[in-house]
């Protein structure tokens, strides 16, 4: 058995090109112009027609492409998914292994690619025309095969690559996303979808929890809320004061009308004008009663805009129904946890 053969010794480093500001700079004019050719010269007849069949579609609108034409058509799809329309991405190599059975008699199936002349595509096309497709190429070289063999065809005008070898699909995957990212939008507002609707398909973002969550939703209530009396002495409450972690106390009465709030702000501003005297004041004598207050249904983001707002921010809010009546509290630290 014969030995291996000895470590060959590492490549010597070659010396590493800088690239100047200049160059950098002319780069990104350059893509400028070819984006600024693609707006200058799209049909908006096209794009118009191609807009109104996926308004129109009672079916699903599935995406296909290949390389990155492919993660293209991936990303316009989730777009049109967050917006609550029925969408999908197909593999044109998966599909043509089971992956197709997904289509169905009045889905729309659009398909890109830069030359529209795709293997993978053409094979797929005469198999998505006999499960009932409606089909729509979304290409930008002339005279393509694709736009030849589907119902519909979009022209994305392509002044050239960014690449200095014209074949990297660097502009070309930039316009396909520009116009794909720019009709979901278009669609969106066609179908007056609302914030409250764009939210209910982000719940675990912040957009969906700034749109959805209400303060009722995020707030402390019942046993963790900080609450005395205003006959209370300072210094027996200062174990609720502390424990609750809210760092207040809701001064109430018996039926819990708010009366005001005391802070450990106010507890340091107190001993220090006051000294022993703290130990005959009682919460009522020292409270804040003129607090802001909130109601339970107000959205949480408001809540965290109140809180912030002038003169000076403040950490919670007393959370009040229509009968005055303290429900709960929200504070700041449980409007972060939370996501807001």
């Amino acid at each position: 058995m014969g030995s291996l053969p000895p470590f060959s010794d590492p490549p010597s480093k070659q010396a590493v090109n800088l690239i100047d500001q200049t160059t950098l700079l002319n780069l990104f004019k350059s893509q400028q112009n070819h984006l600024n050719f693609f707006f200058q010269n799209l049909d908006l007849s096209q794009t118009l027609a191609f807009t109104q069949t996926l308004l129109d579609s009672t079916g699903t609108i599935v995406f296909s492409g290949i390389g990155k034409s492919g993660f293209v058509a991936n990303k316009i799809s989730q777009t049109l998914v967050s917006l609550g329309i029925r969408s999908a991405f197909l593999s044109p190599v998966d599909a043509l292994h089971g992956d197709i059975g997904i289509l169905t008699h009045g889905d729309v199936l659009v398909l890109f690619s830069k030359s529209g002349n795709s293997e993978e595509l053409l094979r797929l096309v005469p198999c998505a025309k006999a499960k009932g497709a409606y089909l729509i190429s979304v290409t930008s070289v002339e005279g393509n095969a694709l736009a030849g063999v589907c119902h519909m065809n979009v022209h994305l005008p392509l002044e050239g690559e960014l690449c200095p070898f014209d074949l990297a699909p660097v502009t070309s995957a930039a316009i396909q996303m520009v116009f794909g990212d720019t009709v979901a939008i278009a669609l969106m507002e066609a179908r007056n979808l609302t914030k409250e609707e764009y939210a209910a398909n982000h719940p675990a973002g912040r957009i969906g929890k700034s749109l959805i969550f209400k303060v009722k939703d995020v707030m402390k209530k019942e046993k963790e809320l900080p609450v005395c009396r205003e006959g209370d002495l300072i210094m027996d409450q200062l174990v609720e004061l502390s424990s609750k972690g809210c760092g207040c106390l809701l001064v109430i009465d018996e039926e819990y009308h708010l009366i005001g709030t005391f802070t450990d702000g106010d507890l340091r501003r107190t001993l220090k004008a006051s000294g022993e005297g703290i130990f005959k004041l009682t919460v009522g004598e020292m409270c804040n009663r003129n607090p802001r207050i909130i109601d339970p249904d107000a959205m949480a983001v408001d809540a965290m805009k109140k809180m912030e707002a002038p003169p000076s921010p403040v950490q919670f809010l007393p959370v009040i129904n229509d009968q005055n009546i303290v429900i709960g509290i929200v504070t700041l630290h449980g409007l972060v946890s939370s996501g807001l």
